[in-house]
C-alpha cells in the first residue's frame, strides 16, 4: 500500500471505529437495566416480556425497512438515524407508562437494526467505491471494531452500575444519549456518503430477493448467519439460569456473581477477536477459520447439555462460546464484505437477520425448558457446520490461498488514491 492509501486507510479506520465505539457504547449502556427499570415501575412479568417482543419484533419489521433504506438514500444517512431514533428511546424511559415505553422499544428495535447493518455496509461501501483496500486491510478494522465491542461492552456494564447506583435505574438511559449524541456528530462531520443505488422505492428488496436467491453461497452464508446468531440471542437469554443450576439437588440454589460472568464473557469476545487477528496470518482461508468456530461453538453446547450440572465446567463452555463469537463477527464480516453486492448490501444484511429475530420471539413467547433451548442451540449450530462445509467445498477449487488475503477488493488506479 503506498504512503498516500495507508493514510486514507488511517483516516477510515479512525471514523469507522470513533463512530462506531459511540453506538455500540451507547447500546451497551442500556442492556443491564432495562429489565430492572421496567420493574421498578411496577410492570408484571408479562408486560416486560411483551415490551422484549416489541423490540423484536419492531426489528425484525420495520427495523428491516429502515435499515434497507440505506441501500437506496445511502448508508451515512440511516447511521444518522440510529443516533435520533435510540435517543428518543432513552427519552421514552423516563415515563412509566406502558405505551409509551412500548414507543420506546419499538424505536430502540429499529435502531438496533440500523447499529447491526448499516455501519458495517457504509465501511464497506466506503472502501469498494473509494480506494478499493486490499481485503485484509478491511478485516483488520472489523476485528478492531469487535475487540472495541468487547471492551466497550465491559466499560459500560461499570459505567451504568455506578450511574444507577447513585441516580436511578435511568441513568444509564441518560448517559447513553450522550454517546448517541457523539455518535451523530462524528458521522455527520467526518463521513463521506458513497453513491447510493439510483434505484425505485422497491427495486432494492426486490434486488436482494434475487440475490439471495439465485446465488447459493449468499443464500448459504445468510443462513449460517442467521443459524450461529439465533444460538448466541437464545444463550444471551439463558445463561443466568443455566449457571444458576444446583450442583446437587439439595443444594441451596447458588447466588451466581452475574457481573463478574459478564466482565468474563466480554474479555472472553475480546480474546477471540484478537486470536482471528492472528488466524488471518496463519490461515488463508476465511471459509475454514469460520467452519472451525462454528465446530467448537456447538462442541461448547453440547458439553453443557450432556455433562451433569457444574458450574465452572459450563462457565468454561460458554467461556469458549464467547470466544467463538470474537472470532465469528469479524471473520464472517469479512465474508459479506467480498460476497455481497454493494447496491444491495444493507438490505441483504437485514434478510439475514430475519430468521435471528424469529427465533428470538418464538423462545420469548414459548415457555421451553432449559435445557430445550441449550439442545436448540446445539442442532442449529451443526446445521450451520454442514452448511459452512458446503461452502467450503465449494469455493476450494476456484481459490488459491493467496486469493483470501491479498488481491484488491477492487482495483484503483494510484492516481485516484
Amino acid at each position: 500500500m503506498s504512503e498516500r492509501a495507508s493514510s486514507w486507510f488511517s483516516s477510515l479506520r479512525l471514523q469507522y471505529l470513533l463512530a462506531y465505539a459511540c453506538a455500540t457504547g451507547a447500546d451497551w449502556l442500556q442492556g443491564p437495566h432495562v429489565y430492572a427499570l421496567y420493574e421498578s415501575y411496577g410492570l408484571k412479568t408479562k408486560d416486560i416480556s411483551s415490551l422484549f417482543v416489541a423490540g423484536f419484533g419492531s426489528s425484525l419489521a420495520l427495523g428491516t425497512v429502515v435499515a434497507s433504506y440505506g441501500d437506496k438514500i445511502g448508508r451515512k444517512k440511516i447511521c444518522l438515524l440510529y443516533g435520533i431514533l435510540y435517543g428518543a428511546s432513552c427519552l421514552t424511559k423516563h415515563s412509566s407508562d406502558y405505551w409509551i415505553l412500548f414507543v420506546g422499544r419499538i424505536l430502540a428495535g429499529i435502531a438496533t437494526s440500523i447499529l447491526l447493518t448499516s455501519f458495517e455496509a457504509w465501511l464497506v461501501s466506503e472502501a469498494h467505491n473509494k480506494k478499493g483496500l486490499e481485503e485484509n486491510y478491511l478485516t483488520t478494522v472489523l476485528t478492531q471494531a469487535q475487540q472495541i465491542n468487547g471492551v466497550a461492552a465491559i466499560l459500560a456494564g461499570g459505567i451504568a452500575q455506578v450511574a444507577a447506583s447513585h441516580f436511578g435505574f435511568v441513568a444509564p438511559f441518560d448517559l447513553a444519549i450522550f454517546f448517541l449524541i457523539a455518535t451523530t456528530v462524528i458521522v455527520g462531520k467526518t463521513w463521506s456518503e458513497p453513491p447510493s443505488s439510483q434505484t425505485t422505492d422497491t427495486s432494492f428488496f426486490q434486488n436482494g430477493w434475487r440475490v439471495l436467491f439465485e446465488d447459493r453461497d449468499v443464500l448459504l452464508l445468510g443462513l449460517i448467519q442467521g443459524l450461529f446468531e439465533g444460538s448466541m440471542y437464545i444463550f444471551i437469554l439463558e445463561w443466568t439460569p443455566m449457571l444458576s443450576q444446583k450442583d446437587n439437588p439439595t443444594d441451596p440454589t447458588p447466588n451466581i456473581p452475574h457481573g463478574y460472568i459478564f466482565s468474563g464473557f466480554m474479555t472472553s469476545v475480546f480474546v477471540g477477536s484478537s486470536i482471528f487477528g492472528l488466524l488471518t496470518k496463519k490461515i488463508a482461508s476465511l471459509e475454514t477459520i469460520l467452519l472451525s468456530v462454528i465446530a467448537i461453538s456447538a462442541a461448547s453446547f453440547f458439553v453443557v447439555i450432556f455433562f451433569p450440572p457444574n458450574f465452572w465446567r459450563n462457565f468454561g463452555a460458554l467461556l469458549v462460546f464467547e470466544a467463538c463469537i470474537g472470532i465469528f463477527w469479524p471473520c464472517i464480516g469479512s465474508l459479506r464484505a467480498r460476497m455481497l453486492p454493494d447496491g444491495c448490501r444493507s438490505t441483504l444484511m437485514n434478510f439475514f437477520r430475519i430468521p435471528v429475530n424469529v427465533v428470538i420471539i418464538v423462545v420469548l413467547l414459548q415457555d421451553y425448558p432449559l435445557l430445550t433451548n441449550f439442545l436448540a442451540c446445539a442442532v442449529m449450530l451443526v446445521i450451520a457446520v454442514v452448511l459452512q462445509t458446503l461452502i467450503v467445498l465449494r469455493r476450494r477449487p476456484a481459490h488459491a490461498s493467496v486469493h483470501y488475503l491479498h488481491e484488491p477488493l477492487l482495483s484503483v488506479p494510484e492516481e485516484q488514491i
